[in-house]
């Protein structure tokens, strides 16, 4: 797409939408002041690694475009709270101080900022982007608001480069319906999961009618499932009191042992 057709897209996402909420957008945040210097941004994506071209579609699903860093405010505007209860879902996520979490899809930061103080100083944030535009926003509101426990992250659309069996919670927040490698995308997540970690998918109702916003950005509950069940992720719960989204945690299965289907204690008879 266009640059031009970037800012609309970013701004006027939920074409279709009811009033104006979907055009109140805020200014980013300015720069910080000199005496408060933005946090590295870790960049070191292997340049040689080979990625497969983007699908177009992943089990009967259309997969959408990942939002442009020009449509970073609409990720802020003063209406998204209202619309969402963005604190509401922040709340039923538990997170406890000193837990290390990944914000995936950050984008200019709106839920890395509010993760990072529920985790505390003792914990930690790794906030992922495929954009660096989108980090560096997120890096000056960072000094900002002189936040030192979050780690932006650089990641590919195969690898979201997280250490392995380090995160107690990857958090996608409308971003999981974007990855343009879901397969490769999920192997890499269960990888970085703690025992007991879980990913945590919050998406637009695609059951919903009502719920204002395109298609193409919406998910029903079982094309969730149907997706990550087959990746080795298991429904562990769900929150159904927000207004538009489901919000759905899953925790990594364990592999089955070789000769072993999932469900049984050991081998089938084969007599």
């Amino acid at each position: 797409m266009k640059p031009s057709t970037h800012i609309v897209w970013g701004l006027m996402l939920m074409a279709g939408f009811s009033g104006t909420a979907g055009a109140q957008a805020v200014v980013a945040p300015p720069h910080p002041a000199a005496d408060k210097k933005p946090p590295a941004v870790d960049m070191a994506v292997d340049p040689t690694a080979t990625i497969p071209p983007a699908a177009t579609h992943f089990m009967g699903r259309e997969i959408s475009q990942t939002m442009h860093y020009t449509g970073a405010p609409w990720l802020v505007r003063e209406s998204r709270q209202r619309e969402e209860d963005c604190r509401l879902l922040l709340e039923s996520l538990a997170i406890r101080p000193g837990q290390t979490v990944c914000d995936m899809g950050c984008g200019n930061g709106f839920y890395t900022v509010e993760l990072a103080k529920r985790v505390g100083p003792r914990g930690l944030v790794y906030a992922v982007d495929v954009q660096p535009e989108m980090l560096r926003m997120l890096a000056h509101r960072l000094a900002d608001e002189g936040i030192a426990n979050v780690r932006p992250v650089l990641g590919t659309a195969v690898d979201p480069r997280l250490p392995r069996g380090a995160v107690d919670i990857v958090l996608c927040v409308d971003v999981y319906h974007e990855f343009s490698h879901p397969e490769e995308m999920l192997a890499r997540i269960r990888e970085s999961l703690k025992d007991g970690g879980q990913l945590v998918l919050a998406e637009f109702r695609g059951e919903d009618p009502a719920v204002p916003i395109k298609p193409l950005h919406k998910m029903t509950k079982a094309q969730v499932r149907a997706e990550l069940e087959p990746a080795g992720f298991g429904l562990a719960r769900e929150f159904d009191r927000l207004p538009w989204q489901h919000l759905l945690f899953f925790e990594a299965r364990p592999a089955a042992a070789p000769g072993i289907q999932p469900g049984l204690s050991a081998p089938p008879n084969s007599q």
